[in-house]
């Protein structure tokens, strides 16, 4: 299979112009190797079971000697020897020179296993499974970083990609690249169904070499996926758990904590504009999955199961819109809150931009809801105007773009300026 380009490549060039090393991070399978595969000049695969041991030995007694190479020098699942990032750093320090080595690992590192952090160093890139994009399943006809130069432009004319049992089925895939050219429909489901079945009996327990149960690491991913997209408590996620098997609070919380260093877990948090009453305000997190596949494995069912529950659909369909969103957004150093208040009033997604700029997003995957999620959008605009009026001294920034995001076919834009925007019409 010929590389696919991602978005995440001009990030990766970026720091390699601009600093001595490059982690990148992300689940596993997302492609984090084959993309830093095609900038590297060596390699050294720590997880290789022929030389394994060597390696090991050696980053124990002399780390410096697995750098040499042809830079970039790509090591690859460097957390099976913690001991390189220190090498690493120092390495850096001493030749002073920029886009020396890449680093890959699926695992979230326990800072106290380093003694140095890395910052001005060792810069950290974040990445995500593929994107419709990516994948070649949106037309590309709007541009999400276009909009944001000109919240103003009539997007009206852009086309979606994909029916909505096209999307389903992309869903249920997932953004994997190792599943685009498996042979079948059966063996591009395959891909995530095994990516599941692997984190529950296996990388659960190696991610701190602490033993786990992997049926109810199943059953705790089974109730995450029940509760994607949803605010639900770790209290409500234990009752669902303990429904099939029991689980006290620390051991949960023990779970929980292995699956985000996994990346596995990925949580949006909560935006808390003072536009309402700090106790108006829902400031819990939004549960979340790397990808939107994830959660319909861990459920254990397929394409066909949605054609009788398209409500459940809907939100794997938000799974779905929010991680095309966190990757259209890299670039431009985006970070994906949500908004939603006691009185019913929400945004499914606030994009934050670095610079300041950010939109508010609702998702609605059918035609009939985007009425009410452009009033929720216009509305929460309003509200931040009128906290303007009276908060002069700590006025908010005006929101730059409001969007709705459909699983529908046709892009345009309302005479209230409100974006529609099909998911399979994105890019960055």
């Amino acid at each position: 299979m010929d590389y696919i380009p991602r978005v995440v490549d001009s990030e990766l060039d970026l720091r390699l112009r601009a600093v001595g090393a490059t982690v990148i991070v992300g689940p596993k399978w997302c492609g984090k190797t084959t993309t830093a595969k095609q900038k590297a000049k060596s390699v050294l695969e720590l997880q290789d079971p022929d030389l394994q041991e060597g390696y090991l030995k050696l980053a124990a007694t002399k780390p410096s000697m697995l750098l040499e190479g042809d830079n970039p020098r790509l090591i690859d699942e460097w957390q099976l020897a913690p001991a390189l990032w220190d090498a690493i750093r120092v390495s850096v320090d001493r030749r002073r020179e920029r886009g020396l080595y890449l680093l890959t690992g699926s695992v979230a590192v326990d800072d106290r296993i380093v003694k140095h952090s890395g910052t001005g160093r060792i810069s950290r890139l974040p990445m995500d499974t593929m994107s419709l994009w990516e994948s070649g399943e949106s037309t590309g006809d709007v541009s999400l970083s276009s909009l944001f130069d000109d919240p103003g432009a009539d997007v009206s004319g852009g086309r979606g990609k994909l029916q909505v049992e096209e999307l389903v089925f992309a869903a249920c895939r997932g953004g994997w690249p190792s599943s685009l050219d498996a042979p079948g429909d059966d063996a591009k489901l395959f891909v995530a169904n095994d990516y599941v079945a692997n984190v529950a009996e296996v990388d659960i327990s190696k991610v701190d070499d602490v033993r786990r149960d992997p049926a109810l690491a199943a059953a705790i991913l089974k109730s995450y996926a029940r509760n994607v997209s949803t605010l639900a408590t770790k209290a409500s996620i234990r009752k669902d758990v303990l429904s099939v098997r029991d689980v006290s609070p620390p051991t949960l919380d023990s779970y929980l904590a292995a699956l985000k260093k996994l990346f596995v877990v990925q949580d949006v948090p909560a935006w808390c504009p003072a536009i309402r009453s700090a106790t108006d305000v829902r400031a819990s997190w939004k549960r979340g999955f790397c990808d939107p596949s994830v959660a319909v494995a861990a459920l254990g069912v397929g394409p066909a199961w949605f054609r009788h529950d398209f409500k459940t659909f809907g939100f794997v369909f938000e799974s779905l819109v929010l991680r095309d969103l966190r990757v259209y957004s890299r670039p431009l150093g985006g970070a994906l809150s949500y908004y939603r208040d006691r009185y019913g009033l929400e945004a499914d997604a606030v994009l934050h931009l670095k610079d300041g700029r950010y939109a508010l997003v609702e998702v609605k995957l059918g035609s009939n809801e985007i009425e009410d999620g452009a009033k929720h959008l216009l509305e929460i605009r309003r509200l931040v105007d009128e906290h303007n009026k009276t908060e002069r001294q700590c006025p908010l920034r005006r929101p730059d773009l409001l969007l709705v995001v459909t699983g529908g076919a046709q892009a345009y834009t309302r005479p209230d300026g409100v974006h529609v925007v099909p998911v399979s019409a994105l890019r960055p």
